[in-house]
């Protein structure tokens, strides 16, 4: 089916390493990003390009952090096939961000110029049901909230980068008028579940790694990854459960919004749950790992966390820590 105009499920957002700036840069920083939102997305996405590149070339450490994160959930034959595209959709994922922050609602949702599985979302609205979605850091996920925001509200949990100015810039982005953003703590997630009560949406990004005391060590990709529980605790409700990304498409050309229900049920108890999901962002990654952020650092061990199951605690060859450069 393909269906026009919804918006994004989101949580944090992605801040790239790039946007951490030294106070006296960052008037012209942002002066630089108004300016890019002006731009077709075919160019910012052609620049983007050339910027992953670059900070491939530039980083030892995120060059190694990338390729093992991609040998091990593919293989050396298929990363070493993906390993151009995904450096260049790094890239992409930040420069695309002015164009959707920075420009009215309607505007940068009209980058959406396909949509599959919007049936979904209107199946669980006819039965006054909650939406519970699930966006990974796949292709465009800041957009999927936007998107979504045009037909109804939505609250998708916030964490606020470090940098004071980002956020700002981030909030006049997000804070659309029926996209709600519920701060990352107790009011936050009460916040989350009254909407799920409404038969309102939430939107999280569920490969996201949590704090400590947040979350349980389970398999992604077959390697403990410290795993964010409140996403299946929140599925316990009865929301219907979508699993969602915005696929870009080739010379920019836009995105397709793609919507899915779960390939096997989420159910069991919390933990059982929380690896079910595992398993469906593996699934979803699997049919487009080109556009995967790889940098980011599902793997890391989140300060004062327990270390895997079967791991030793000393600080040598932690496997908990490395997988991917940190890109916030």
């Amino acid at each position: 089916m393909t269906h026009r105009w919804p918006r994004q499920p989101g949580e944090r957002s992605f801040v790239p390493s790039a946007l951490i700036l030294v106070p006296g840069l960052i008037p012209l920083f942002r002066a630089l990003f108004v300016f890019l939102a002006r731009l077709p997305l075919s160019w910012l996405h052609a620049l983007g390009a050339v910027l992953g590149w670059l900070t491939w070339l530039a980083s030892p450490t995120y060059r190694r952090h990338l390729r093992q994160n991609l040998v091990l959930a593919l293989g050396e034959d298929e990363a070493r096939r993906v390993l151009p595209a995904a450096i260049a959709a790094a890239g992409k994922t930040t420069l695309e961000l002015p164009a959707i922050w920075l420009n009215p609602l309607e505007v940068a949702t009209r980058h959406v110029v396909k949509l599959s599985g919007w049936e979904l979302v209107e199946a669980a609205q006819r039965a006054g049901r909650g939406i519970l979605f699930l966006t990974p850091h796949l292709g465009c996920f800041e957009i999927t909230a936007q998107y979504y925001a045009r037909e109804a509200p939505i609250t998708v949990l916030y964490r606020p980068p470090k940098q004071a100015w980002l956020q700002a810039m981030i909030l006049e982005g997000r804070a659309r008028e029926r996209l709600k953003l519920a701060p990352a703590d107790l009011s936050g997630v009460r916040s989350l579940i009254k909407a799920l009560k409404r038969g309102e949406a939430v939107g999280m990004l569920p490969d996201q790694a949590p704090k400590v005391g947040e979350g349980r060590w389970l398999d992604f990709f077959g390697k403990p990854a410290y795993t964010m529980t409140l996403a299946a605790r929140l599925s316990e409700t009865g929301a219907a459960v979508i699993v969602c990304w915005a696929e870009r498409l080739p010379h920019g050309a836009g995105y397709h919004f793609r919507l899915q229900a779960p390939a096997e049920p989420i159910d069991g108890d919390t933990v059982e749950r929380a690896q079910c999901i595992n398993h469906e962002i593996e699934r979803l990654i699997r049919s487009c790992p080109e556009q995967y952020l790889w940098g980011y650092n599902r793997y890391k061990r989140p300060a004062g966390a327990e270390p895997p199951p079967g791991t030793l605690e000393d600080g040598c060859g932690d496997p908990a820590r490395p997988a991917a450069g940190d890109a916030r």
